[in-house]
C-alpha cells in the first residue's frame, strides 16, 4: 500500500504550481476545470513517485495559518533533497527568492538535517537530505 496523493487548496493555483515546479522539480499535469462547481486543480509529479494535488475553488474560505498556530490535521511536507549542500543550497536560494525561512538548516533532536520554511499559501515545508 502507499498514499496516492495528498491535496492542498490553494487561492492561487498558478503561483502554487510554479513554486513547486521551480524548488522542488514537480512536474504538472495539464489543468483540470470543471466549470460547474467551481473547481480547478492540478497533479504534481515529484522524481519520487510522490504526487500532490493543488486545488482552487472561489467557495473554499482562507485558513488563517501561522508558524505559532498550530491546528490539529496535516502539519507539514518534507521534501528529501538528498544531501547536506542541497538542503543549505536549496535554503540559501529560497531565503534570496524571499520565502521566509521559519528554522534551520540545522540537526533537529533526532537526527535530521533540515529546513522548516513557508510555501507562499503559508503551508510548512521541511527540507531534509
Amino acid at each position: 500500500m502507499k498514499i496516492e496523493h495528498i491535496a492542498i487548496w490553494t487561492r492561487d493555483i498558478e503561483r502554487l504550481k510554479m513554486f513547486y515546479e521551480k524548488y522542488f522539480n514537480a512536474t504538472s499535469n495539464a489543468k483540470y476545470i470543471n466549470v460547474g462547481k467551481q473547481f480547478e486543480s492540478y497533479f504534481l509529479s515529484f522524481p519520487s513517485g510522490a504526487r500532490l494535488e493543488l486545488m482552487y475553488s472561489p467557495k473554499v474560505e482562507k485558513l488563517h495559518n501561522g508558524i505559532n498556530i498550530q491546528r490539529v490535521g496535516y502539519v507539514h511536507l518534507a521534501f528529501s533533497v538528498g544531501s547536506k549542500e542541497q538542503v543549505d543550497d536549496l535554503t540559501s536560494q529560497l531565503q534570496n527568492d524571499g520565502y521566509q525561512i521559519v528554522d534551520g538548516p540545522r540537526y533537529t533532536g533526532d537526527g535530521y538535517y533540515e529546513t522548516s520554511m513557508l510555501d507562499p499559501d503559508g503551508n510548512l515545508i521541511e527540507v531534509t537530505i
